[in-house]
């Protein structure tokens, strides 16, 4: 019976280099549908007990659905985290090959950690990859507008036509774009986004961005979904130093839509506005109280999401 081993990968656009294995072999595969034959060929005279990668803005992914495929536990970790147990564990320079040994060995340790199961998780289905790719294509185009319309206050007479222009098409596209997450949404996710959409506050756009980017809605506790998010406070103290508890980490994008929705909340949701009116009235900064009412949606709607239940005040005002 062969020996079992880890991997790491390190993944660029053209190729990837494999570590078979903490101070194994090292091996350059092609990044395209061959080279990943290759790697599961090659995989198949080994007895694999994790392999571990980076997300690299999605150039992992069809590698790392076909290793799942092929029945392989596949943890696809955080790029800033993999940095530092590499530095770590004193890999100052950055190669492809460095990083694929510096992999490898966070596999080992991930591997025999006793909640392992929280590094290894399904990818997303081909459906919510469809989603994922609208809803960042659509934070693309808004972020295009508002560079074009910053453009147009200033700029000379001359230019004016041409970043109208611009303008109107991206706004064009951008409607588009937002037709296709509604149709796409109504057809594989309706149930999900008509529960959430019943939240006062909560509008189409921030449905598709938690539908999109927060699978686990639903499936973890309101400690570990703020954990997840970012909107999670966390100590900072050290030997009589008591430090600012401060949010760190996190899904970004996820953590912007939902502080517009919060803002939205707190006008018009009588649950979220009444606890950010009594966290004022106690003292609190109005950023804190801003957080801890995303904090609080949040956990709102990860609690709906798992009972299949829809906004009820009565029931959301008695939680604190």
């Amino acid at each position: 019976m062969p020996e079992t081993i880890v991997i790491g990968i390190d993944i660029a656009k053209r190729t990837f280099d494999v570590a078979f294995g903490v101070g194994g072999t090292i091996t350059t595969f092609p990044n395209d549908d061959d080279g990943h034959e290759a790697l599961l060929n090659k995989l198949s005279g080994h007895s694999v007990d994790l392999i571990a990668m980076e997300a690299t803005g999605g150039l992992e992914r069809a590698l790392a659905c076909s290793l799942q495929a092929a029945g392989y536990a596949v943890a696809v970790l955080n790029p800033r985290q993999a940095r530092h147990f590499a530095k770590a564990m004193g890999y100052l320079a950055k190669t492809d090959r460095i990083d694929a040994r510096a992999l490898a060995e966070l596999a080992l340790f991930l591997a025999n950690r006793p909640d392992r199961h929280r590094y290894v998780r399904p990818l997303p289905t081909p459906e919510r990859q469809a989603l994922q790719s609208l809803v960042a294509r659509r934070r693309q185009l808004v972020e295009m507008v508002v560079a074009e319309t910053q453009r147009l206050s200033s700029c000379h007479v001359s230019t004016k036509k041409s970043i109208e222009t611009v303008i109107q098409t991206l706004r064009a596209e951008l409607k588009e774009i937002e037709g296709k997450i509604s149709v796409h949404i109504k057809i594989h996710h309706a149930d999900l986004a008509h529960l959430l959409i019943t939240v006062p506050g909560v509008g189409p756009t921030t449905v598709a961005v938690l539908i999109a980017e927060v699978p686990e809605l639903g499936q973890l506790s309101r400690r570990e979904i703020s954990a997840l998010i970012g909107v999670a406070p966390f100590n900072r103290d050290s030997g009589q130093m008591r430090g600012k508890r401060t949010i760190f980490g996190g899904r970004a994008q996820v953590r912007h839509c939902l502080y517009m929705a919060t803002l939205a909340a707190i006008r018009c949701n009588k649950v979220i506005k009444r606890f950010y009116d009594r966290l004022i009235a106690t003292g609190k900064l109005k950023k804190v109280a801003i957080v801890a009412c995303m904090r609080k949606l949040l956990t709102i709607l990860n609690a709906m999401a798992r009972t299949g239940e829809s906004w009820d005040e009565s029931l959301h005002a008695a939680w604190h």
